[in-house]
């Protein structure tokens, strides 16, 4: 029985982020450690895991429409974001667990918009991320459950990354400005948020079994007053809809899917939506950001030994939506004209990693 418990656990030993959306790029779902801290019941008491994931964003949307033209003229951002999660869990007991996660990151960011459109340059991040805390507990003793169970988790994160993360942009040919990088680089949000996650696994055979992750980011800070003029003066627009300094925003996602068994070997397919809201679930959401969602197709495969687990997943789009934001709902209310920015989009993530028990 503890075996067919394992189909899924091995899948869900993975730091799934909630980031930073695994496929997403300038609607900048950043990593915070969205752990889904399922274990197998067995004596370890600590798991360590760590998952490398890496995307490109380069697609515009405006809405659920691809800016084609923005590639054809050479004018899309391309976001290089990677990120490595490191989470460490105690075992308290069989239903409780403790869990610390720490994201380091690294990004590049290649625009003309921000540079004058005087040739294409690139802006850089890199350091430690917002870290997480979270307390877990199955709500059934899962030593006495093989079949399926649910685990419910309550955390906090902690605004450890830097939200003002400083670059140079070009302003002429001979001149460049230290100012602030882009919402999507940051490293961190400035906020302190509450996350909630629900996991639950059902065992339909002994080699299937079906899962299910819900993850939740609430950030009741609305904005960490940091501007968005990259070292200038904000624009008088900018000013009049609220968007010249960052916003805090919630973030979400919700995956499930289903798992097969060979052995040690497990092969998972699954649905994965993320969401950056356009407002907040306690607390104004004014500022910029740039909401959006994504749905992707996420197929995975794990290898799992006693005491190691080694996985991949490459969640693939199957649709981008950049919705509109607070600050353009206020443009639009106010001059009449629709708004409605855009956001760039990878088409695929890659997540590879390993966790150990001891």
């Amino acid at each position: 029985m503890k075996k067919k418990l394992s189909i899924l656990i091995t899948s869900f030993s993975i730091i799934f982020t909630a980031n930073q959306a695994s496929a997403q790029g300038c609607v900048a779902i950043r990593s915070t450690g969205g752990y889904c801290s399922m274990q197998q019941a067995d004596s370890s008491k600590w798991q360590l895991s760590i998952n490398n994931r890496y995307f490109k964003s380069f697609r515009h949307f405006v809405g659920t429409d691809e800016q084609k033209q923005r590639m054809e003229l050479g004018t899309e951002v391309i976001n290089h974001s990677t990120a490595t999660d490191i989470a460490i869990t105690r075992k308290l007991n069989s239903r409780w667990s403790l869990m610390l996660d720490m994201p380091i990151l690294s990004n590049a960011r290649s625009s003309l918009y921000e540079h004058a459109n005087l040739g294409r340059n690139t802006t850089h991040s890199f350091g430690l991320g917002d870290m997480r805390i979270a307390l877990y507990s199955w709500l059934w003793n899962p030593e006495k459950l093989y079949k399926g169970n649910i685990q419910v988790g309550l955390g906090i994160k902690l605004p450890t990354g830097a939200y003002n993360y400083q670059d140079y942009f070009k302003v002429t040919d001979s001149t460049k400005r230290l100012g602030p990088v882009d919402q999507s680089i940051q490293l961190g949000d400035g906020g302190t948020g509450l996350t909630l996650e629900i996991n639950g696994f059902y065992n339909v055979t002994h080699s299937v079994g079906l899962y299910g992750n819900f993850y939740y980011l609430s950030n009741p800070r609305e904005q960490n007053g940091v501007s968005t003029a990259r070292g200038g003066t904000p624009s008088a627009t900018a000013v009049f809809n609220g968007s010249d300094v960052m916003s805090v925003p919630d973030q979400m996602m919700i995956r499930a899917g289903v798992n097969y068994m060979i052995h040690r070997l497990t092969v998972s397919a699954g649905l994965r939506e993320e969401v950056l809201p356009v407002y907040d679930l306690i607390g104004g959401s004014n500022g910029f950001r740039r909401p959006g969602r994504i749905l992707t197709v996420e197929p995975g495969i794990t290898y799992s030994l006693p005491k190691v687990s080694l996985f991949a997943y490459v969640p693939t789009a199957l649709s981008r939506n950049r919705t509109q934001s607070v600050p353009d709902k206020i443009s639009t209310a106010r001059t009449g004209k629709f708004t409605q920015g855009d956001a760039a989009f990878a088409d695929y993530s890659i997540n590879v990693g390993a966790s150990f028990k001891f």
